[in-house]
């Protein structure tokens, strides 16, 4: 069986400007074969320089001992501003802290529990959409964890019209605005002008009005006492318990651009993944399907169930991590590996080539969900696998991320069977998101005539 797809490696000697083209079409093919191996990597340009860690102990030091000295870097966020304004995911220092205090609660304690419903729903709602046929797979995934998302943050399911409005401009806004733009290479005053793309600004403006006319809708509810107990509604009724504010109605819109951005992109981007490495590995197609017919009914409890599962997506993460690299800065200088590093450097974490670094994982680039329950998988799991970021700055929705995707996962497999494509093998880039090239086309089969004795029988609301 030959191996799932990934991408080809650049040469591993190029010009500046035309490796920022190529970064610029897709940061994954950007970079040398060697980065596979490499424990740290040093990239230099006119105006900065960059490192790309790989070594699990400088890792730790960036994320999780002394992530105050290596804040999130305003490079790659200019990218993202016209979207995601002054979200969680950009900021840093006190007003990140602020944030997070405010946004912790609403993830803490039972919520997940309590989101549930809306999870078993909206993933009840995908199965019944699905129809037998030659499909593009990532437009079904990135529609329910849409639908998920707006569960469980707004208690709304999403309608079709607006699902694939709403898809079709974030996969817009991916397209017209690279991860990074002229201001990740080049040191520009903040009084200059960005050179974003007229699309990506009119994209971003629409997907931030859409978010406005729910906040305010929701806040009006809250108002008069008839909101409903979801997410939003935590959010936006939490208090900081320092300084006693809440988010204001445009720190709440970039709170839940973000939350669409990284818990729909990302939870899109893995489901599509793992579903076509069940079709490219059948004999796990049929353990999950088989380990899913005790799927009988919206109790929590059945996620336990779910090992295959959960491990299947667990490897889906690990070979197409969503979010393939993450970038901080040196705060002050530093010393890595014997060699000096400036204030101000860049410094590259990236999941992509952890996740399939030669050193540290067996079979890097093949999909073998049972390493996950061997000593060995969970030894390299703990040393070089972070689809979720790590220490402070995790993912606040990574455990709402592990319930979503087993789950419908699972509820999928037992109702049809996936099956390739000949002559469609996807290739993966990133732009926000690790996503195929073309897309991910898989050919679906009923695996069972009508729904008679089904959970999934009746009105999907």
């Amino acid at each position: 069986m030959s191996l799932p797809p990934k991408p080809p490696s650049r040469p591993d000697k190029v010009s500046l400007w035309r490796y920022v083209k190529l970064f610029r079409q897709d940061i994954l093919s950007a970079q040398p074969a060697k980065l596979y191996r490499a424990w740290m990597a040093e990239f230099r340009t006119p105006f900065f320089r960059s490192y790309m860690i790989n070594d699990p102990k400088l890792i730790d030091l960036v994320l999780k001992e002394r992530p105050d000295d290596f804040p999130k870097s305003s490079r790659v966020s200019e990218g993202l501003r016209p979207l995601l304004g002054e979200s969680v995911f950009l900021t840093n220092g006190e007003t990140w802290k602020r944030q997070r205090r405010i946004i912790d609660p609403a993830f803490e304690g039972g919520r997940l529990r309590d989101s549930f419903p809306a999870m078993w729903a909206a993933s009840q709602a995908c199965v019944a959409r699905l129809k037998p046929g030659v499909i593009e797979i990532e437009e079904v995934t990135s529609h329910a964890a849409a639908d998920v998302i707006f569960r469980t943050l707004f208690s709304i399911p999403i309608e079709n019209e607006i699902a694939a409005q709403v898809f079709a401009e974030f996969r817009d806004y991916q397209r017209s605005q690279p991860i990074v733009n002229i201001a990740a290479f080049l040191p520009l005053p903040r009084w200059m002008p960005r050179f974003f793309r007229r699309r990506t600004r009119e994209t971003a403006r629409s997907i931030r009005s859409l978010i406005a006319r729910l906040t305010e809708t929701r806040a009006a509810e809250i108002a008069a006492g008839v909101a409903p107990d979801d997410l939003a509604t935590k959010i936006m009724t939490t208090v900081d318990p320092e300084t006693g504010d809440r988010f204001g109605a445009e720190e709440m819109v970039d709170q839940v651009a973000i939350f669409f951005l990284a818990g729909h992109e990302t939870s899109a981007s893995a489901l599509a993944w793992a579903l076509y490495l069940l079709a490219l590995y059948p004999e796990w197609q049929e353990t999950l399907a088989e380990e899913a017919k005790g799927l009988e009914g919206c109790d929590f409890a059945v996620m336990s169930q779910l090992k295959a599962s959960r491990d299947v997506f667990r490897e889906a993460l690990r070979l197409y991590p969503p979010v393939p690299m993450m970038v901080r800065e040196a705060g002050c200088p530093q010393a890595f590996r014997g060699r000096k590093v400036k204030a101000g450097s860049q410094i590259v974490l990236s999941p992509w080539h952890l996740h399939r670094h030669e050193r540290i994982w067996a079979r890097p680039d093949a999909f073998e969900p049972e390493r996950w329950q061997t000593e060995a998988g969970r030894c390299s799991a703990r040393e070089a696998y972070m689809p979720f970021s790590a220490g402070p700055r995790v993912c606040t929705g990574a455990g709402f991320a592990m319930v979503e995707g087993p789950l419908i996962l699972s509820m999928l497999v037992k109702r049809f069977r996936f099956e390739r494509v000949e002559g469609r093998c996807p290739q993966p880039v990133a732009h926000l998101t690790v996503r195929a090239k073309d897309g991910i086309w898989l050919k679906v089969s009923a695996r069972r005539r009508g729904l008679e004795n089904s959970n999934f029988r009746g009105k999907f609301l």
